[in-house]
């Protein structure tokens, strides 16, 4: 089984509680997946060294509609340089409604927020949307060598990723646009390179850091 059919098996267990009138609290929902992953690999049935299993998205989880509302709030607090995990927090600590997104409380809980790295946005994100995460000063990401040399998909001169670190962010408007550049600091050779269009043209040359 692959982690979607896992994902997708546990999904379903998960709506049935819910049709039956025995809906499963996160954490209920979180034991859940962690007992049927240690199953799994207890039978050989799946690898525990491989990250896969261990990565699902959490995102996966959301219907469309949720995935469309949550992704909105994430870019709102962005542009406000607002931590949206901060907010989500201090809105649950003050007993506060957090609007289009409430239903992460409700249903989904902290132990499902606790899961969300800024990598797992990238499969919702298409090449021309604006990101739901912005690139800060200290964090850590992955650039591919087609930034600085020719590389093919199979060839001598392959795709290869190096992490590196975020040294300085500069955003230029041009026009009604704004194109985004950064420096950063290769992590293995300690070379800094400036990136430019990081949010544009070079899209593609970079992601967030796999855990």
């Amino acid at each position: 089984m692959t982690p979607g059919e896992i994902e997708a098996a546990l999904q379903a267990a998960i709506a049935r509680c819910d049709a039956m009138n025995y809906p499963l609290n996160p954490q209920q929902q979180q034991i859940l997946r962690q007992v049927v992953l240690e199953s799994l690999c207890k039978e050989g049935l799946i690898n525990s060294n491989r990250q896969e299993w261990q990565e699902i998205n959490p995102l996966d989880e959301l219907t469309l509609e949720q995935r469309q509302s949550f992704l909105q709030f994430v870019r709102e607090k962005e542009r406000q340089e607002r931590p949206w995990k901060v907010q989500l927090m201090n809105d649950w600590l003050q007993e506060r409604d957090s609007g289009s997104v409430q239903f992460i409380r409700d249903r989904f809980g902290l132990s499902w927020l606790n899961r969300i790295e800024p990598s797992h946005f990238e499969k919702y994100v298409e090449i021309d949307d604006e990101p739901p995460m912005k690139l800060k000063v200290g964090d850590r990401i992955e650039v591919s060598n087609a930034l600085w040399e020719w590389v093919q998909d199979e060839g001598p001169c392959s795709r290869q990723w190096f992490v590196c670190t975020v040294l300085q962010v500069n955003e230029v408007r041009n026009g009604e646009d704004i194109i985004t550049s950064c420096i950063i600091r290769l992590i293995n050779t300690g070379m800094e390179y400036e990136i430019q269009g990081i949010y544009q043209w070079n899209r593609y040359y970079w992601r967030w850091l796999q855990r």
